[in-house]
């Protein structure tokens, strides 16, 4: 586990341009992305069941250059959260940062799932995402 505190400068949004803002539950941690995701997803995968206490997570890709944060988080093999409460966050690449929707402050946060991964996983009793691109495992 590794601790990171922020250290991006913030770049105003342009013109028209829609920000989302998130963070932890107990507000240690803060983050926004600029623009629409280029993805946006749910999965049933074993590891995003256990690390969201769920059946299943739902997710939004960002380019890097549209995400900011403050405070300081924590990361086990990737995944991004809040050192104090515990709260999943995101995941930050180097091509990407992949944002766990249900840590917007804004629900509903009117982002639907395009594709969903991992349904060999799926409860039988939880309906796939009409319109979603359905995947056996990942895609």
């Amino acid at each position: 586990m590794r601790v990171l505190h922020a250290r991006r400068p913030v770049v105003a949004a342009g013109p028209g341009e829609r920000v989302r803002t998130g963070g932890c539950l107990c507000g240690d941690v803060r983050y926004s992305v600029r623009g629409e995701p280029f993805h946006v997803g749910r999965c049933h995968c074993a590891d995003c069941r256990k690390e969201s206490g769920s059946t299943y997570t739902i997710y939004g890709q960002w380019p890097p250059e549209a995400f900011e944060w403050r405070g300081e988080y924590a990361t086990y093999e990737g995944r991004s959260f809040c050192p104090r409460c515990g709260s999943r966050l995101f995941d930050v690449y180097d091509d990407g940062v992949e944002i766990r929707l249900g840590s917007l402050d804004e629900a509903p946060f009117e982002l639907r799932p395009e594709a969903e991964v991992w349904i060999k996983r799926r409860e039988p009793w939880l309906h796939e995402v009409e319109g979603a691109a359905q995947h056996r495992e990942s895609r």
